[in-house]
């Protein structure tokens, strides 16, 4: 199992737009295309206070290279990120880091390490 956590850094007060952007438009692309996002935080203590921070669950690269792949060049998500960024850009940089777990992970729900 992969994690990946993308970092979107917001141009300055656009973070309630790209929420927006997620909410209407990504969210109902990602489960058509079967991608798997564990949750959405914003930075509450830390370096900006602008980002958004999220989590996607793959089984392997593999799965994520070929979903990401599809979602990307995706004509609805084109076009409606687009339509999105009629004012301008909503992002100005993105991090992505894909993490593996350690050998010391503990599982939701488990009592024992894997």
């Amino acid at each position: 199992m992969l994690h990946e956590l993308r970092i979107y850094e917001a141009m300055p007060g656009r973070l309630g737009d790209l929420h927006r952007r997620f909410t209407d438009v990504t969210l109902s692309i990602w489960e058509r295309l079967g991608v798997r996002p564990l949750g959405f935080w914003n930075c509450l203590v830390g370096p900006s206070s602008n980002s958004l921070y999220y989590l996607l669950e793959w089984t392997d690269l593999t799965e994520r290279d070929e979903k990401w792949g599809k979602f990307v060049t995706d004509p609805e998500w084109i076009t409606r990120r687009i339509e999105s960024e009629r004012n301008g850009a909503l992002i100005t940089k993105v991090q992505n880091i894909l993490l593996t777990p350690t050998s010391f992970f503990v599982a939701p729900g488990s009592a024992s390490l894997i």
